[in-house]
């Protein structure tokens, strides 16, 4: 099991940018395919993007060119930089890990095995 910790949530405003980041520990080598998620109020949680062991990428056509997913293993942490933030970006962001390569399910919740508790992110027009 892996666990998984986000920070880096604030407020900003629209065109702002923020930085998000999802520390892992525990059996790391649990998690191949790690993800960002993100839930407004009322809505489903849907997947942002997702990397993978060997650095390849996914992203959902919504932050296409906006946002990118990085991860740095000597920290065992995941970072979701942002950037032309929109309001439409808000919501609680989560971090989660899975034990396979990322692949075509990547966007799927089921997919994911464990999940951090998220972090808030607020953006005003």
């Amino acid at each position: 099991q892996v666990q998984l910790v986000e920070s880096g949530g604030g407020s900003v405003q629209s065109g702002g940018s923020l930085r998000l980041s999802c520390a892992t520990s525990g059996d790391t080598y649990s998690g191949p395919c790690l993800g960002w998620f993100r839930q407004a109020p009322g809505k489903e949680r849907e997947g942002v993007t997702a990397i993978d062991s060997a650095g390849s990428t996914s992203y959902a056509d919504s932050v296409k060119g906006r946002f990118t997913i990085t991860q740095d293993n000597d920290k065992n942490t995941v970072y979701l930089h942002m950037n032309s933030l929109k309001v439409e970006d808000a919501g609680m962001y989560y971090c989660a890990a899975a034990p396979l390569k990322c692949g075509s399910d990547w966007k799927q919740r089921d997919f994911y095995t464990s999940w951090g508790h998220g972090t808030q992110v607020t953006v005003s027009s």
